[in-house]
């Protein structure tokens, strides 16, 4: 039990609180289809979940100048589908497939869960996605935040500090006040070392069904959950 309630609870997006595989493999399937292009789809958005994590320490290690999450993954979109021998594809439909990342859908438990934790607690992503992907996406898939933490407000991404520290500083919060959620254990370690509080909640979907990692806790952290519900309860009790 914790000691104290969070005054702040911040949720990691990208599979934590979004199924974006599965988004994007029926929202480019579709696409493909309206169009007669045939491609292996599924694999390219695996790909292009892939390169996430490589584009992203590329600008943290100093090699590139800032950029954001779209432009990230148009660079990364640019070279897969060269990869994938995928032809066809105009600029606006280059452009309108980055911007699938801003039309994720939430996992069923994410909109209830959310909002029964807005009613006691400030709740907000903390994500690598930008202010602009994260605004959109809460738009389409009704995540009631209280307000929108991208990458782009601290020209860092996770996990570095000044993204967890940003967020409590924007909310003039100690990190002992502010809860990280994720479905992530590398992402709670690197809040828990900075002195936020944890809530671990496993999505063992999210990256298909030979997902190898993050099946389940990795430590003892504050809050461990089923799901984005189940962690609501726990902290009404």
């Amino acid at each position: 039990m914790l000691a104290k309630p969070p005054t702040a609870i911040v949720f990691d997006t990208f599979g934590t609180v979004v199924d974006w595989r599965t988004s994007l493999v029926t929202e480019l399937t579709n696409f493909g289809r309206q169009r007669r292009i045939t491609a292996d789809w599924t694999a390219l958005v695996d790909s292009w979940r892939a390169a996430y994590r490589p584009s992203m320490d590329r600008v943290r290690r100093g090699e590139i100048a800032w950029a954001s999450l779209d432009d990230l993954h148009r660079v990364s979109l640019n070279r897969l589908v060269q990869e994938f021998a995928i032809h066809g594809l105009a600029e606006s439909d280059l452009h309108n497939i980055t911007l699938a990342w801003h039309r994720l859908n939430a996992w069923p438990d994410a909109v209830p869960g959310l909002s029964r934790l807005k009613r006691k607690f400030i709740i907000a992503p903390l994500s690598n996605g930008n202010v602009s992907l994260l605004t959109n996406m809460a738009k389409h898939a009704g995540l009631p935040w209280d307000l929108i933490v991208g990458s782009d407000l601290f020209g860092h991404y996770k996990p570095d500090p000044e993204t967890y520290l940003g967020v409590c500083r924007l909310l003039d919060l100690e990190p002992a006040q502010v809860m990280m959620a994720a479905a992530h254990n590398n992402d709670l370690a690197a809040a828990r070392h900075l002195g936020l509080m944890t809530a671990f909640f496993p999505r063992p979907t999210e990256y298909g069904p030979n997902q190898i990692r993050d099946l389940g806790p990795e430590a003892d952290w504050d809050i461990i959950a089923r799901d984005i519900e189940h962690m609501a309860a726990q902290l009404a009790a």
